[in-house]
């Protein structure tokens, strides 16, 4: 697990000034890395090229070191991420003449390219980000991984291109301060995160998952191009229920393995819901020590389940280490991880996550998740509330809907953060829609549409902030498939994947999650719907496969989720800062925002009328990033 940084400039420049500016970009990212550094620079009176990295050393702490050169010294590579099946494609490498200097799979990857091309990408199974340069070809490959785990921006001005992990190294290339995107700005308020591939500056985007880009250092060209993939398991459509909950199982317990490689003691987040929980067991059977577990609580005990996690680490008789989290925990880091973003985001379970990863690092240096298993599972309540929608609309005509929809407004208001039931209906009946908008309203955490348009000044609103997803799925979202697609283009690789990657990583921890296989996305993705989602049981398949080791009805009691109370907290200690930024003069000088309904938003959340957490937090978030 590293960090990487890269750029093209056209035209000659010394190598010491190219090493002193990627020196610049890699101490933005020593916390990506910080086990050592690996430098490139090469110019002629064309181009020039200068590529590096910051190392978290996980496999072949001995000679891993970057950039890792083929035999004739002409393709090199630079890496972010582990490649799971490394093992077994550098036995097809050896098998076809080879050679190896290291036992890395930094260098598996740079021997697939060189005997299968840009084809090798899709043979891999990992979390990627990685620069290839290739001198016989005069062009550099960078490719980001499946699902979207590792994080890869780049910008394009006329001398220059440049590429990083972390958004904090670019913005140090750039010879003035970005322009906010207005893309970006609309898609943060309505989902909370800006998903790829925009990011929230103008000109500066995120190479999206699954894809790869091609620069030309002849002509100074970028072309960008989905990676091919092969069905890595094809499945019957007819699949008997229990066969198919047998090869659950054994997929489930083969991905936990082969993402337990590493020459680095290694154990798991444990929160006590079924992903982790199914993640852990499967780890301990793996193992012939006992494994290392790790979970947060609260103080607010509906917030808390530490008894859950407690109750899986005695079952498998775990070193468990249990963490209870205040106030005043977040007090001293709240800038520090908000921060480390680069851009505004608005998930709060971010805080909680660093928490449990900085005390996870001070014991193991690697640690096994439980993200990705709603998206391949079918976990969300989201997804029979989709099913809602279209039997709702069917029946209900649009002008009464309109009608409920402003009586429950009014009946179903919440004044604290709690999330329950009311909280769940009122968010169902804004969300209802009747243009095929359904699902990408109930994903939108923080405003819909018609409120963004009150948010925002005129000329920053932007409609239809959707439709480049909706050419990539179903224009409609009807169906089971169709909603954990655009979960896995939208929420997974701009929110879920984003807070695990930067949380982890400020805290120099690899984070590794087994669900994201994409073996299981291929293989949950041609059963039928109703093994995944059985009336009202969700991820049924799942816990059908794994009940057999849990006491009685653990794995259907209800999650509460990895939440923190903002709400309360921007009342509270937050509120002189959030007050502050909706001072007139402060709002004026921005000219972004329409002042009377912001003030009104923060004032009726402060003084207690409603509960607006969700977009309150969103506000206070982007204030934040924008002030620093």
């Amino acid at each position: 697990m590293c960090g990487i940084n890269g750029f093209i400039t056209k035209g000659q420049i010394g190598l010491e000034d190219l090493r002193g500016q990627l020196e610049v970009m890699n101490n933005k990212i020593i916390h990506r890395g910080p086990d050592e550094a690996g430098f490139f620079t090469e110019s002629n009176f064309s181009f020039s090229v200068a590529m590096a990295m910051r190392r978290l050393s996980i496999i072949d702490l001995g000679t891993g070191a970057q950039p890792i050169f083929n035999k004739s010294e002409d393709i090199l590579i630079f890496f972010n991420g582990e490649i799971y099946n490394y093992r077994e494609l550098r036995e097809s490498l050896l098998a076809k003449g080879h050679e190896f200097k290291t036992t890395s799979d930094t260098e598996v990857i740079l021997k697939a390219y060189e005997e299968w091309g840009t084809e090798s990408f899709g043979m891999l199974d990992g979390m990627f980000a990685f620069s290839i340069y290739d001198k016989t070809k005069n062009k550099i490959f960078i490719a980001r991984d499946f699902f979207g785990e590792k994080p890869l921006y780049y910008t394009k001005t006329n001398n220059q291109i440049i590429w990083c992990s972390e958004l904090k190294s670019l913005v140090k290339m750039l010879p003035e301060k970005p322009q906010i995107s207005k893309e970006g700005l609309n898609l943060y308020f309505r989902l909370t995160y800006i998903p790829a591939p925009y990011s929230i500056y103008d000109s500066v985007y995120k190479l999206e998952a699954n894809h790869y880009m091609e620069l030309h250092l002849d002509n100074f060209e970028m072309q960008i191009f989905p990676i091919q993939n092969e069905k890595s398991i094809t499945v019957d459509p007819k699949i008997p229920f229990n066969e198919a909950k047998i090869l659950t199982h054994d997929l489930m317990l083969e991905s936990v393995k082969s993402r337990s490689v590493a020459d680095v003691p290694l154990g798991t987040f444990l929160s006590g819901g079924v992903d982790s929980s199914v993640v852990s067991l499967a780890l301990s059977k793996q193992l012939d020590t006992k494994i290392d577990t790790f979970s947060v609580g609260f103080e607010k005990k509906s917030f808390d389940e530490t008894d859950k996690s407690r109750t899986v680490a005695n079952l498998i008789d775990s070193n468990h280490h249990e963490f209870i989290i205040s106030v005043n925990d977040l007090k001293g880091n709240l800038d520090e991880i908000l921060l480390n973003f680069d851009e505004p985001f608005a998930d709060s379970s971010s805080l909680p996550t660093y928490l449990v990863a900085n005390k996870t690092r001070q014991h193991v240096k690697v640690a096994l998740t439980g993200d990705g298993g709603d998206e391949i599972f079918g976990g969300y309540n989201k997804y029979y509330i989709g099913k809602m929608n279209q039997k709702y609309s069917s029946v209900v005509p649009k002008t009464f809907h309109n009608k409920l929809k402003g009586a429950a407004n009014k009946l179903l208001s919440t004044k604290d953060d709690k999330r329950g039931t009311r909280f769940k209906m009122r968010k169902l009946m804004n969300a209802i829609n009747y243009e095929g908008d359904f699902y990408y309203n109930i994903i939108s955490l923080a405003f819909q549409q018609e409120d963004v348009s009150q948010l925002l000044k005129e000329k920053w609103v932007k409609s239809e902030v959707f439709e480049p997803y909706k050419n990539t799925v179903n224009n409609k979202a009807e169906n089971l498939t169709d909603f954990r697609n655009i979960d896995k283009i939208l929420s997974l690789e701009g929110d879920m994947l984003v807070k695990v990657d930067r949380t982890s990583m400020l805290t120099s921890l690899e984070s590794r999650a087994p669900f994201l296989n994409k073996k299981l996305w291929d293989f949950t993705g041609q059963l039928p719907e109703d093994y995944l989602m059985k009336g009202w049981d969700k991820k049924y398949i799942l816990k059908e496969a794994f009940r057999q080791y849990f006491p009685k009805d653990f794995l259907n009691k209800s999650k509460k989720g990895f939440g923190v109370p903002v709400g309360d907290w921007l009342r509270g200690y937050l509120k002189p800062e959030l007050k502050s930024y909706i001072d007139n003069h402060f709002l004026e000088e921005q000219n972004l925002f329409e002042k009377e309904f912001v003030r009104n938003l923060v004032e009726n959340h402060i003084s207690g009328k409603q509960d607006n957490t969700f977009r309150v937090w969103a506000f206070f978030c982007f204030q934040k990033w924008y002030k620093v």
